[in-house]
């Protein structure tokens, strides 16, 4: 699969797409008079003495009058259109593997700082990852939630603490709606600018969520809200640029003059993530959001299972790791999510043998929810091992401190010191840590289509195999699909090529299972 433009060959398609989407604005929106009114004050600040205050406030006053949105205490968008597995992209450097969006819908609150999303999507393309059934299997139903300082999944019945996601769903609360974007600047002391490019001249008001993201506003002549340029705090990159866009604004009932987008298109990182054609609004209608007890009070929490001598499987989480007692050190397997993870998992191995640390993090792949603990592993000083083509790519994204922290814990990497750079180990195709009587094998699977450069462990002595996302145990007595997924043949077809015979198979995401249960799921036994 040839990936997809980068972002800096994108600039001159965005620049016509940008002139385009002016046209579409101005053609589909009469200016009211009020808005022409204020847009007077402010052509007068280029010859009077205005404060930045009375600068700021003018410009806002000029958003609400032309968006009409200064009565908005409720927003609920509904649309359709694709989307994209941010952070999944099966190469780092590709773009995000697409989505095909059936059903999106936000609820905002703006006088509560929440916000709910549900979502239908499936997979347009066959390669990458993420948390959505193979393309051309099935679809992804999910509803996702953020309030204040907290952010949280329903899963079923059950509500589970998803801290990691809190940047972003804030971001997405704010920035969803120009009217949100409008409050948000309002709130948080924008401040008033000038941005010239491509011979135009923008009025922009800059605001920042400290510790989530920063934003910078760029208006039309008229008021409206062309673009939203922010940065929003990440586990991995650091700083994560978005770009979004507002088009083709419609007048909306229920609030009088009342004017949203009926197209709403995304950047993340460069590439596109979101294009969502609005068919339904609803203004000021109830939007009660209570943060569950369960997630007010969660904190990373790690459950130890020792699974043989000098082997611990680590769970309590979403995602799991696996620490390897070596001569000198600890190993670990795994440094998911993000700092707050990293720090409780690095925090129970150090304690599992007195004088040992875990030195040395094995990352199994490049995907985000994968590697969100890194920065604060490098922050400890340990080694990171990780494929080659991921080398590359952390190097890339490590090689400055983020300006927005990360995630709940911005310590570890925005005090990032020059000297003490991450050092990164490659594997490409197998690497062996030997260290005494424990040898360790790292291998990468070949035809994966998850990622490419995805590593297994190896424990020979032990018979151990320690596996991210080509296998996810299903619920015990699960009968086999009818179709075997392809990640699963995938990795039996390596374990066959490499001559590895696992006993039991330690998973980064469910439970350990005898090698049995993954031969099952593709209607096959084990080799004796």
């Amino acid at each position: 699969m040839a990936p997809r433009s980068n972002q800096h060959a994108q600039a001159p398609h965005q620049a016509s797409r940008a002139k385009h989407n002016h046209s579409m604005v101005m053609t589909a929106v009469r200016v009211p008079t009020q808005v022409a009114l204020l847009a007077g004050v402010l052509a007068l600040a280029g010859c009077t003495t205005l404060t930045p205050q009375a600068q700021t406030q003018a410009l806002i006053s000029k958003a609400e009058a032309a968006l009409g949105g200064a009565p908005l205490k409720t927003l609920t968008i509904t649309g359709r259109g694709t989307a994209a597995s941010v952070g999944q992209a099966y190469a780092p450097g590709m773009a995000w593997p697409g989505l095909q969006l059936t059903a999106l819908s936000r609820s905002l609150n703006f006088e509560t700082a929440s916000f709910r999303e549900e979502f239908i999507r499936s997979r347009s393309e066959p390669l990458g990852g993420g948390a959505i059934p193979l393309m051309g299997t099935g679809e992804a139903r999910g509803v996702v939630l953020a309030s204040g300082s907290h952010a949280w999944n329903v899963v079923g019945t059950n509500t589970v603490a998803a801290p990691a996601a809190l940047a972003m769903r804030l971001h997405d609360l704010w920035t969803t709606s120009p009217q949100g974007a409008v409050k948000a600047a309002a709130t948080l002391g924008a401040r008033a600018g000038v941005r010239r490019e491509f011979l135009r001249r923008w009025d922009t008001l800059s605001f920042s969520l400290p510790g989530r993201f920063s934003a910078t506003l760029l208006f039309e002549d008229s008021g409206l809200i062309s673009r939203i340029e922010s940065t929003v705090a990440h586990a991995v990159l650091g700083d994560l640029p978005v770009v979004t866009r507002f088009l083709d604004y419609r007048p909306q009932a229920g609030v009088p003059g009342l004017l949203l987008p009926t197209r709403i298109v995304q950047d993340q990182g460069g590439f596109p993530a979101l294009d969502l054609r609005v068919t339904q609004t609803a203004a000021n209608e109830a939007v009660e959001i209570t943060v569950p007890d369960n997630v007010r009070v969660a904190v990373p929490t790690v459950s130890v299972q020792k699974v043989a001598d000098g082997v611990w499987f680590f769970g309590g989480g979403t995602h799991n790791s696996v620490v390897i007692e070596m001569d000198t050190h600890m190993l670990l397997v795994e440094a998911p999510l993000d700092d707050s993870r990293a720090r409780a998992v690095m925090k129970a191995a150090n304690q599992l043998v007195p004088g040992k640390k875990a030195l040395t993090v094995v990352n199994t792949h490049h995907h985000f929810d994968h590697a969100g603990g890194l920065r604060h592993a490098a922050a400890q000083g340990a080694t990171i091992v990780t494929s080659a083509v991921a080398q590359r790519y952390f190097e890339t994204v490590f090689s400055a401190p983020p300006t927005q922290g990360h995630g709940q814990n911005k310590d570890a990497s925005a005090a990032w010191p020059a000297a003490n750079k991450p050092v990164f180990v490659a594997v490409d195709g197998k690497k062996v840590l030997n260290e005494g009587s424990r040898p360790v094998e790292i291998h990468e699977l070949q035809g994966s289509i998850h990622a490419r450069g995805l590593l297994v462990v190896w424990l020979p002595r032990e018979r151990l195999l320690v596996v991210a996302d080509a296998y996810t145990p299903a619920a015990p007595d699960t009968p086999p699909p009818a179709v075997p997924n392809a990640n699963h043949m995938n990795l039996v077809q390596n374990l066959e090529r490499l001559g590895l015979a696992p006993q039991r198979i330690l998973p980064l995401h469910g439970r350990v299972v005898p090698v049995a249960d993954l031969y099952a799921q593709i209607g096959r036994k084990p080799p004796p």
